[in-house]
């Protein structure tokens, strides 16, 4: 592993992003040398997710994305920009698809969801919350010319979205998808913070100042929690039935009880 991270940063790094792929032939691929595809969101948001990018170097790849692949006003987040379609190489079937659609140089939702994951994963909870809201279906359908435009169920994640005219913003596959699973992950264990490690409820959110609290119940054979977090505290505590405890984790006892838990953020 250390052998590939460092064969990684020697020679995947583009000056601003990380490359996506290296053809037969040698050539780069999501570099700002390329015509198509000068820049590719999943190679820099898994510099983040896996752990062993350069903290320095991944910080200046999601800027990047932000600058090059976030389209606020589209509500997308392409996959990379430009698509591919006169170029001479071949990247595979990726190239069957018209330019702007599916992975094509459009929102291919899988990687739009790992974008999200890492700006959490980077304590930018605002950015997080932000890029949820970007991808929420209900947000592609809040008006009759949004909905008129996005073309899909407002109720299910899409596998993608269109992104080039006159088809930007058109929802693709629906129901069809992973994404979904993605979508609730990101919320419950990225946004919201919850995991379970060795039969221990931890809670460690990445949620904006400007939310005041959240709670979220867990229900497993015969546990049931109801956990309660209470942002912007005076000191940060962790409450179990009434009781102040120490450490970070909540055992999971399986008696038929409700418990309480009351989680204070600093």
């Amino acid at each position: 592993i250390v052998n590939l991270k460092q064969a990684i940063e020697t020679n995947a790094w583009d000056g601003e992003w990380y490359l996506r792929a290296f053809f037969d032939n040698g050539e780069m691929m999501g570099s700002h040398t390329n015509e198509e595809c000068k820049i590719d969101s999943i190679a820099q948001s898994w510099s983040i997710l896996s752990g062993e990018g350069s903290t320095e170097r991944s910080k200046i790849a999601l800027e990047s994305v932000n600058k090059s692949l976030i389209n606020r006003q589209e509500q997308i987040i392409k996959l990379f920009t430009p698509p591919f379609d006169k170029t001479k190489t071949d990247p595979g079937y990726i190239k069957g698809y018209v330019p702007g659609v599916r992975e094509n140089g459009g929102q291919y939702t899988h990687a739009a969801i790992w974008t999200m994951m890492a700006y959490a994963q980077s304590n930018d909870p605002k950015m997080a919350t932000e890029l949820f809201s970007l991808i929420n279906p209900i947000n592609h359908s809040s008006t009759r010319t949004a909905s008129q435009k996005y073309k899909v169920e407002p109720y299910v994640i899409a596998a993608d979205i269109y992104g080039v005219s006159p088809h930007m913003g058109r929802g693709g596959w629906s129901w069809y998808t992973g994404s979904a699973s993605w979508m609730y992950r990101a919320a419950i264990e990225s946004i919201l913070g919850f995991s379970i490690h060795h039969n221990n409820i931890v809670i460690n959110p990445r949620i904006p100042k400007e939310w005041d609290q959240f709670q979220l119940t867990y229900k497993k054979e015969k546990a049931h929690y109801v956990i309660t977090v209470i942002n912007n505290q005076s000191e940060a505590s962790i409450e179990l039935d009434g009781k102040l405890i120490e450490g970070h984790e909540i055992k999971i006892m399986n008696d038929e009880s409700e418990h309480r838990v009351i989680i204070k953020l600093h």
